[in-house]
């Protein structure tokens, strides 16, 4: 089969579209055709050394996709060859073939095509734990989203609007500020302007119920910008480390700080079934529009690392086998 990977860290420049083996799939895993493969941040980290990896080179990168069952293990029960499913976090998914273990496959609905599977799933399951278990999400709350035209930004608006909210998005650019309007953002700031006293204007000198903050370097501006009693949900640092939160700070504004990490809960085969079929619903009903992908063949896997660092993108980046 045919895969995008590489030897050694470093730059776009690094990855190679070359024929390897097919994998090997265990008693418990289902080998799966790729059709559509997600490309996110991570991706980018993990080349350039930033994050651990396991095994040795070459490396293949990918831990999102979408595709057909071709073979299945000894041990596999409910799901057959033939059958379309889709995985958030299995590893080696920059391939024509991967092996999927059984908990982590996902079925998809018919109404759902493989695009929008490897498109939905990472960031959308991201989008879900947040709107509902880091921080539950009511009616009338005032929510501000960070990178709010990113692909998780984009879905954050859009569910915290589903149950009730009022969003704010912050975002870089005049064409980010359009993506976020169209995906249903109450209003927009730009990150050049003086966001934190338009936010505070926008709530009347208040503040917002609950920051969702990817940024990391914004923590503190965040807290700022967050009314007395409310939540800043920090699950990312695409801007760099945050500086160090003051717990006496926590406690004369009674405001909350929490994290997020999407592994922390999808725990079980059930606890992925279950959150994807909500999402899936969410869509099939119309209530959740994913934006159109941009597509890059699996072989002209540079160009699309290329794009995605060139943070030009504002929705989600697939790579075709």
């Amino acid at each position: 089969m045919k895969a995008l990977v590489f030897n050694k860290f470093g730059g776009p420049e690094v990855l190679e579209y070359l024929e390897i083996s097919d994998p090997v799939i265990g008693p418990d895993e289902i080998l799966v055709r790729m059709k559509a493969i997600g490309l996110n941040f991570a991706d980018i980290y993990r080349r350039k050394g930033n994050y651990h990896l396991t095994g040795n080179s070459p490396f293949i990168l990918g831990y999102e996709g979408a595709g057909v069952v071709e073979k299945t293990g000894a041990n596999v029960q409910g799901i057959s060859v033939g059958d379309p499913v889709a995985f958030a976090d299995v590893p080696h998914a920059n391939a024509e073939k991967v092996a999927v273990p059984i908990e982590k496959a996902i079925p998809i609905p018919e109404t759902v095509s493989f695009d929008k599977a490897a498109s939905v799933l990472l960031q959308g399951l991201t989008a879900h734990y947040l709107t509902k278990d880091s921080y539950a999400v009511k009616e009338n709350d005032v929510i501000l989203v960070h990178a709010a035209a990113g692909g998780v930004g984009q879905l954050l608006v859009q569910m915290a609007k589903l149950f009730g909210g009022k969003v704010i998005g912050l975002t870089s650019s005049m064409e980010k500020a359009l993506a976020v309007k169209n995906s249903g953002g109450n209003q927009v700031f730009l990150y050049s302007e003086d966001w934190k006293r338009k936010v505070m204007e926008e709530t009347n000198g208040k503040g917002v119920d609950v920051v969702y903050d990817s940024v990391g370097s914004t923590l503190e501006d965040s807290f700022a910008v967050t009314r007395i009693g409310g939540t800043v949900v920090f699950y990312g640092m695409a801007g760099g480390d945050p500086a160090p939160v003051d717990p006496r700070m926590l406690m004369d504004t009674s405001k909350t700080l929490t994290g997020g990490d999407l592994w922390n809960f999808l725990t079980s085969r059930e606890e992925r079934a279950t959150r994807s079929a909500e999402l899936f619903r969410w869509i099939e009903e119309g209530k959740i529009t994913v934006s159109e992908p941009t597509v890059f063949a699996l072989r002209d896997g540079r160009k699309a690392h290329q794009f995605l660092e060139s943070r030009k993108s504002t929705g989600k980046i697939l790579l075709r086998p």
